[in-house]
C-alpha cells in the first residue's frame, strides 16, 4: 500500500483554509485588529488632533472614572437597553402571534411592518424630531386640535428638551425601529412549530393561554434567544437615534455610554478610547448575563 507523502498530507490538512481563510482574514481585519487598536489607544496620550504623545498608563481610565457624569451614564445605558429590548420583545410576541393568524389584508399588514426596518434609522430619528418640535411639530398641532395644549405643558413645551419626557420618547423611537426585525424573527420561529402539537393540545382540552404558555413559548425559545441577543447588542450600540434627537442633552440626561464616548472624543481621544473599552466590556457582560439567564446551552444540546 502506497503511503501518502508528508507534503501531500499537509496540503490535504490545509485544504479547508481555502474556504475558511477569507472569513478568518475578514474577521481579523474588521473585528480583532480594531479591538486591539482600541485597547492600545486607551493607554496612550493622544491630542485632540489625533497626534500620539506617548504612553499615558492608566490615566485615561482614572480620568474617565472620575467624571461626575460617568455613573449616571452607565446606569442610563443599562436602563436604555433593558427598557427598549423588553418592550420590543413583548410587543413583537403579540404582533408575531397576530401575523401568524389568517385575516383579510394580512399580506399588506406584513409588508407595512417592514417599513420602519427598511427606512434609514437616521431618517426615522429626524422625522420624529420634527414631529416633536415645540413650534412646528405635528404633535403640537394634534394637541392644539384636541384642546390639550395647556394640559400637556403649553404650546412651547419641548418634549425633547426636558429630561422627564425626552428619554421615554427616545425609547419609543428605538422600539419602533426594532419591532420589524424582532417580529419577523419570532414569526419565523412560529412557522416552524408543527400544527400537530396544537391539535394534540386541543384534544387534551388545553386552553389558549395554557397552550401558548406551555407549547408556543418553549418551542419559540431558540428564535426568542437569537432575537433578544441581537437586540441587546444593537440597542446598546445605537447612536443615531439619541444623537439626532437630543445630542444626549439636556446636560447628559439622555446620553448613553456610546453617546458619552463620542462627546469625549472631541476633547480627549485617549479617554474616549477608554470609554470604548468599557463599552466593549459592558456588551460582553450584558450578553453573558443574558445567555446565563436564558440557559442557551439547553437549547444547543
Amino acid at each position: 500500500m502506497q503511503q501518502t507523502s508528508p507534503l501531500r498530507r499537509a496540503a490535504r490538512a490545509m485544504a479547508p483554509l481555502a474556504w475558511t481563510g477569507p472569513a478568518i482574514v475578514l474577521i481579523g481585519v474588521v473585528v480583532v485588529w480594531p479591538v486591539i487598536e482600541m485597547i492600545r489607544s486607551s493607554f496612550l496620550k493622544i491630542s485632540r488632533f489625533g497626534v500620539v504623545q506617548g504612553s499615558n498608563g492608566a490615566a485615561n481610565y482614572a480620568k474617565l472614572f472620575d467624571e461626575p457624569d460617568f455613573p449616571g451614564v452607565m446606569a442610563r445605558s443599562v436602563i436604555w437597553v433593558v427598557a427598549v429590548v423588553a418592550i420590543t420583545i413583548l410587543l413583537s410576541l403579540a404582533l408575531a402571534q397576530l401575523f401568524n393568524q389568517r385575516f383579510p389584508g394580512r399580506r399588506l399588514a406584513r409588508w407595512a411592518m417592514i417599513a420602519p426596518w427598511a427606512a434609514s434609522v437616521l431618517m426615522t430619528a429626524i422625522i420624529f424630531k420634527w414631529m416633536l418640535d415645540p413650534e412646528v411639530g405635528l404633535l403640537n398641532m394634534v394637541r392644539r386640535d384636541l384642546g390639550l395644549i395647556d394640559a400637556l405643558g403649553g404650546a412651547d413645551a419641548d418634549q425633547l428638551g426636558q429630561a422627564a419626557t425626552a428619554m421615554p420618547w427616545l425609547i419609543a423611537v428605538a422600539v419602533f425601529v426594532s419591532l420589524p426585525f424582532t417580529t419577523y424573527a419570532l414569526l419565523a420561529g412560529l412557522s416552524t412549530i408543527p400544527a400537530e402539537v396544537y391539535e394534540a393540545a386541543k384534544t387534551d382540552g388545553a386552553s389558549r393561554l395554557r397552550t401558548y404558555w406551555s407549547i408556543t413559548l418553549p418551542l419559540l425559545r431558540p428564535a426568542l434567544t437569537v432575537a433578544t441577543l441581537i437586540n441587546v447588542m444593537n440597542v446598546f450600540n445605537n447612536f443615531p437615534i439619541i444623537w439626532v434627537m437630543t445630542h444626549g442633552q439636556p446636560g447628559y440626561s439622555t446620553a448613553t455610554s456610546t453617546i458619552f464616548m463620542f462627546i469625549l472624543k472631541g476633547s480627549d481621544i485617549g479617554e474616549s478610547a477608554a470609554m470604548s473599552v468599557v463599552n466593549f466590556g459592558m456588551v460582553i457582560v450584558l450578553v453573558a448575563i443574558f445567555l446565563k439567564v436564558s440557559k442557551w446551552k439547553n437549547e444547543v444540546s
